[in-house]
């Protein structure tokens, strides 16, 4: 059974205990921002009752294995519409988030374990470590009837599978979540947008009639007016009344 210390200075051996990210609410709750998956650098330092300090040297010394783990910087794009979806006043901060200006390191339950695992001087982080060995050690089964061994390994895979399915799902639903909010919006816009165009087809259907009624008011004008062939010997009548005079 691996020890404490095997944790903190065993990287293959903390890859084999990553899958368990139950066990974090089991010892502390976890505050993840709005989207249900991500925490700040701060939010991962007042889990562990540290300075985030403590936990910005952690990320610089292992960042390849948390990065491996869920570890971003979000920048540019990526940092604008996350600000929009999850940095917003909390009723439980009571505060607004502050607005990064270049980039944003954000966490997940894998990095948050991970750290777990990294950081010695955290009762916390201590209490995380000793569930994991713990759990695995009541998991040990001892020496069983040969008949069983095949079935309860493929019982364990099982339990495991679901395990990983579980936090899947649960990571899945917040994004589905907001992808069904935006289609929403999306969809009142078209919807917006079909009754303006119904609107349009209106005003260019009336305009339509009134430029056919007028079509037929000049028609039945240019009828009453007298032809230019009708009038040419009434003018010549008029000269020839002027000349004589």
């Amino acid at each position: 059974m691996p020890t404490e210390i095997a944790l903190l200075e065993s990287r293959a051996l903390r890859a084999d205990h990553l899958g368990r990210v139950d066990v974090l609410d089991k010892v502390k709750a976890l505050a993840l921002l709005p989207d249900g998956i991500h925490l700040r650098t701060q939010d991962v330092a007042r889990y562990f009752d540290v300075s985030t300090e403590v936990i910005k040297k952690v990320t610089q010394r292992h960042r390849e294995e948390l990065a491996s783990n869920g570890l971003r910087v979000l920048q540019g794009s990526d940092l604008e519409e996350f600000k929009g979806d999850n940095l917003s006043p909390l009723p439980w901060h009571g505060l607004s988030y502050p607005q990064p200006r270049s980039g944003l390191t954000v966490h997940t339950r894998r990095t948050v374990l991970n750290i777990a695992m990294l950081l010695r001087d955290s009762e916390v982080a201590r209490r995380v470590r000793s569930y994991l060995l713990d759990t695995e050690e009541q998991h040990r089964a001892p020496a069983s009837d040969p008949r069983f061994d095949g079935l309860d390994r493929r019982v364990t895979q099982l339990e495991s599978a679901m395990t990983e399915a579980g936090h899947a799902l649960q990571e899945l639903g917040p994004v589905l979540a907001r992808m069904s909010d935006r289609l929403e919006v999306v969809s009142d816009r078209l919807e917006s947008l079909d009754r303006r165009l119904d609107a349009t087809n209106r005003v260019v259907g009336a305009m339509s009639v009134r430029l056919s009624d007028l079509s037929e008011d000049t028609a039945e004008i240019k009828r009453h007016l007298p032809h230019p062939a009708d009038q040419a010997p009434q003018q010549c009548r008029q000269r020839r009344r002027r000349r004589r005079r």
